[in-house]
């Protein structure tokens, strides 16, 4: 097949998951060029990011940021769930009219969202988001311009001074990229436990330990939520833990973790600004219905959430980090204050992020003696150096 490697056995620019057999990889390919032969192209593009099948004649694509109708189809509505099938028996999951939802993710990491007719109105929707490998690289999120150097290398420095951060935006922002990027601030010799629903994130240092929840089978059994996992994370010595989104009750567990020594933690949250990370925080922490005042429960919050940062993907597709941002809560303890320092400045396409010329508080960390020396942009050094008045 045209874009897989003989050695690697790789789309185009996209790397197969680890611990897949040759034979799995083999399967996968002659599955390709059957059922799923109306995109496969699209599979082989890498810069393709999303393929949306909203039955079998209305295919859309993402491509540099813009959705487009794909001049493609499939013969018929069967078809479609014939492929829906062949993906569910890749992923090791059964669609049915008792299961008619299926997430996961295929062979070569891509993700996979499956809804069957009569669920979905217009036919079977089959949704695969892609993680091309050079989305996790630094560079890249510079040569798209979703970030500035001093931005980027700011993070990166609170990162290896063991930071919490919390990511928050909306569906489809760069959430995620973020974070895979984020992660080339830990240290080669540290122990990473990697916490998801469905795996996308792609942490390239030598010692990941990767968990991903699972569904319960059609009788309700098996079931292994990311709270369990968190919770098991913490018995396996980390020394960074990161959740690819906190959805639900774990939430409280990881503000406890943060809290209690498991510093330098990262996750993602749906959002649609930083005050309101906060209060979805809150939510999902509630969902764990342990009775926890809500006064407290926002003092462990700001105290164990040291960074917000937003992203947004803007009208014209292109995804960027909208703001950066300290936590902390005001004199009667009570209410959250949000401390940009970081904000976005422009208009279109020349947008971009400013300092605010806020001193953080980073700046007052020990932990950053530690890294004071990678230190290579001029106003990332006068940042932690400005007066604590500056405004």
């Amino acid at each position: 097949m045209r874009g897989m490697g003989a050695a690697t056995g790789d789309f185009a620019g996209f790397e197969v998951s680890p611990g897949a057999g040759q034979a799995r990889h083999r399967a996968f390919e002659a599955s390709l060029e059957f059922f799923l032969e109306p995109i496969r192209p699209f599979l082989e593009d890498p810069d393709v990011t999303e393929i949306m099948v909203n039955g079998p004649d209305r295919i859309y694509i993402e491509k540099g940021g813009r959705i487009q109708l794909a001049d493609a189809r499939f013969g018929s509505e069967a078809d479609v769930q014939a492929a829906a099938n062949n993906i569910a028996q890749f992923v090791g999951q059964t669609l049915s009219w008792e299961r008619p939802l299926m997430d996961g993710r295929l062979p070569d990491g891509s993700r996979v969202c499956v809804v069957l007719s009569p669920l979905a109105v217009r036919g079977t929707q089959i949704n695969i988001r892609r993680f091309p490998k050079m989305s996790a690289e630094p560079e890249f999120l510079l040569r798209h311009g979703a970030i500035t150097p001093e931005a980027m290398e700011f993070l990166l420095l609170a990162v290896r001074a063991y930071r919490n951060i919390v990511v928050g935006g909306g569906a489809g922002s760069g959430k995620t990229t973020l974070v895979n990027v984020l992660t080339h601030g830990f240290g080669p010799d540290e122990r990473i436990i990697v916490i998801e629903d469905t795996r996308e994130l792609q942490v390239q240092r030598p010692h990941v330990v990767q968990l991903e929840a699972r569904r319960p089978d059609q009788y309700g059994r098996g079931e292994v939520t990311v709270r369990d996992l968190f919770i098991a994370a913490l018995r396996m010595r980390p020394d960074r833990i990161v959740v690819g989104e906190a959805r639900r009750g774990e939430a409280l567990d990881m503000i406890q973790a943060m809290t209690s020594g498991h510093h330098g933690s990262l996750t993602t949250i749906h959002s649609s600004s930083p005050a309101d990370t906060c209060y979805r925080i809150e939510t999902m922490a509630l969902m764990a219905d342990t009775g926890l005042p809500l006064f407290a429960l926002r003092r462990q919050i700001a105290s164990a959430v040291d960074l917000l940062v937003h992203t947004v993907r803007l009208p014209s597709g292109r995804r960027m980090v909208s703001q950066i941002s300290e936590l902390g809560l005001d004199e009667s303890g009570n209410n959250y204050i949000i401390r940009d320092l970081f904000v976005l400045k422009g208009h279109g396409d020349s947008r971009q992020l400013e300092w605010t010329g806020r001193r953080p508080e980073l700046a007052d960390d020990v932990m950053l003696d530690e890294v004071t020396d990678q230190i290579r942009l001029d106003l990332t050094r006068r940042m932690l150096e400005a007066p604590a008045e500056s405004v």
